[in-house]
């Protein structure tokens, strides 16, 4: 390596030299300062090893000097751009970051460079005016400056690949982002990129909260769906085919990328006006600032969205129907979907069809049916996006097929609203078979499900069976006994059902299911001694 490229280097190595790489741009003079601004080996050693060219497949290829003449060429390439970068107001810190971490990019002009030394072109139109080598100045990086100057992505295309985009992806964005009149300066692109990673991806555990969350949505979405849904639906599918799922929904090394090739309109956002504004709407609503990411990931166009003309009119489209305002930050935690024009056009329609069901039964005048569609929708906004003919009414024609009477369905809604997202092949008719094969009758069944809703949603596996069977082995008592109290399979069996047994048991006593798990600690010792109270 020449003397004057290892001093361009290792300035360019060590963020504290402060390298002046050109004087100005096209004008290619001497600087003597530059060259004679040694330093200090013991300075620079740990650098050189953190900061040691990656030298792409198609430097090596083309090069004819061997490795570390290509790692000679990579360097110069990369004090190219770091000049470049600094020239449109990115800091020196920042620009070698960049140049760092974008390799395709510098191989990229590496390439073009050399293909224009193979034709002989650099005295074309383009560049006879601006090129003028400099003897004191490695003619090889006058003419990687020059090119990257040339491309006119003004330094979008090395900064998108450094923060995680392919080279396709990135010069695509960089064409929609510098066609826009919105799109101001490549600092001002950094900014927004560092604000929209630190809203979408703050340090959170909850990865596996925000997939399980992203898996119901797609799971029981049955409506047809706008352009928003649409464009989330892909982004979660992006995420789900590479290894990992949906749990990378949360990772901002995972995600970022998919993120932002999904929404590039995200880039273009005005930080102040618009971005920040909806954080406050979400303080107003009561979400809390570690949550504000759930919503962001698990519906992106969100954010898209104008507070006044978009997001208050549909909050209070469905604040009418019962829902309390404090309440409306924890619904769009579960299901920010509900904000989409698809699912708020399906909202008319569902009010109009439990009201024909009579799911809603009393009075509007007095208030309470808006109320229990308000805690419909807040404990299950799922509902809102399913098909009425597809989903809701052929969950009402299954509970009406097992034996329920249309005058218990409001009650089991009421209590239960998450059976409409129940699936009937793979969890309802399941758990109804499991319940008749150990011996019980389709009405006792149905029965159940009147007094105790919930049974619905119980597992077999983890719920049903492991309870029937310590019922009628361990307690030695009838599976008719859950008839009269269902609500047996609510509690939990390693902390409630079997310490009460066996406190009985102990005691040579004999009671109902209910009269054992009915009360609480206090209750049932005073009814069978303290001697009977379980120790936490």
């Amino acid at each position: 390596m020449s003397s004057h490229c290892l001093l361009n280097y290792l300035s360019f190595a060590v963020p504290n030299s402060k390298p002046q790489l050109f004087p100005f741009p096209f004008s290619f003079h001497c600087n003597t300062f530059f060259y004679c601004n040694l330093i200090r080996p013991e300075q620079v050693c740990h650098k050189l090893r953190s900061f040691a060219p990656l030298v792409p497949l198609a430097a090596r290829s083309s090069s004819s000097k061997g490795t570390e003449d290509t790692e000679e060429v990579i360097a110069e390439a990369r004090e190219a751009v770091s000049y470049y970068l600094q020239e449109l107001g990115v800091s020196h810190k920042e620009s070698i970051e960049i140049a760092l971490n974008s390799p395709n990019y510098v191989s990229m002009l590496i390439d073009s460079v050399r293909e224009l030394d193979e034709f002989s072109l650099w005295n074309s139109t383009d560049f006879e005016n601006a090129y003028d080598p400099v003897p004191a100045i490695p003619p090889f990086k006058s003419k990687v400056y020059l090119m990257a100057k040339q491309k006119g992505d003004k330094g979008m295309l090395p900064f998108l690949e450094s923060i995680g985009l392919t080279l396709s992806s990135a010069t695509h964005l960089a064409r929609y982002l510098s066609s826009n009149s919105l799109f101001q300066t490549l600092p001002t692109l950094i900014n927004k990129v560092k604000y929209v990673k630190k809203i979408f991806f703050a340090n959170s555990d909850d990865g596996g909260h925000i997939a399980r969350n992203a898996r119901q949505m797609m799971m029981h979405l049955s409506i047809s769906i706008d352009e928003d849904v649409q464009q989330t639906l892909s982004f979660f599918e992006k995420i789900q085919a590479r290894r990992g799922g949906l749990h990378l929904l949360g990772s901002q090394d995972a995600s970022f990328r998919h993120l932002i090739e999904s929404f590039p309109r995200l880039l273009l956002l005005p930080k102040e006006s618009h971005m920040k504004r909806l954080m406050v709407f979400l303080d107003d609503i009561g979400v809390v600032e570690g949550c504000k990411r759930q919503i962001l990931l698990l519906f992106p166009p969100i954010i898209f969205y104008d507070i006044e003309k978009d997001v208050r009119p549909r909050l209070q489209a469905i604040l009418k129907d019962g829902l309390e305002a404090k309440d409306f930050g924890q619904m769009l935690l579960k299901y920010p979907w509900i904000l989409s024009r698809s699912v708020l056009q399906n909202y008319e329609n569902i009010l109009i069809f439990f009201d024909d069901e009579k799911v809603v039964c009393f009075l509007r005048d007095l208030g309470l049916d808006d109320d229990i569609i308000g805690r419909i929708l807040g404990r299950c906004p799922e509902i809102f996006a399913s098909s009425i003919g597809r989903t809701l009414k052929r969950k009402l024609n299954f509970l009406m097929g097992i034996g329920v009477s249309r005058s218990h369905l409001p009650r089991i809604i009421k209590k239960y609203p998450e059976f409409f997202v129940c699936d009937i092949h793979r969890a309802l008719r399941p758990r109804m078979t499991y319940l008749m094969h150990v011996g019980l009758s389709k009405r006792e069944v149905a029965l159940m499900v009147c007094r105790f809703s919930p049974l619905l949603g119980y597992s077999i596996d983890e719920v049903l069976k492991p309870k029937v069977e310590f019922l009628t082995n361990s307690m030695g008592k009838p599976i008719s006994d859950v008839v009269e109290y269902p609500r047996y399979f609510s509690y939990s069996l390693e902390k409630k059902i079997k310490p009460r047994f066996w406190v009985l048991k102990g005691r040579n006593m004999e009671c109902s299911l209910k009269s054992m798990l009915g009360k609480n600690d206090e209750e049932f010792a005073a009814e069978f001694g303290e001697g009977a109270k379980i120790p936490l």
